[in-house]
């Protein structure tokens, strides 16, 4: 015979271990330094510049159209 379980302790449980896994995550996510998020924003907007500075038209030209 199974043992014993009480489904009740079960549930708990089982939240508990999702909250956990979830608190988890958004640490990894979210989790970052100020100067980790201002290299990531640097980053990105030179990426953008880059990419801007190499477009054949440019968006805010209303001549060309």
């Amino acid at each position: 015979m199974g043992e014993v379980v009480n489904l009740r302790q079960a549930r708990k449980q089982k939240a508990r271990t999702e909250k956990e896994r979830q608190a988890s995550e958004n640490r990894a996510l979210y989790g970052r330094s100020k100067p980790e998020r201002e290299r990531d924003r640097l980053t990105s907007e030179k990426a953008e510049k880059f990419v801007a500075g190499h477009r054949r038209e440019k968006p805010d030209d209303p001549g060309k159209r």
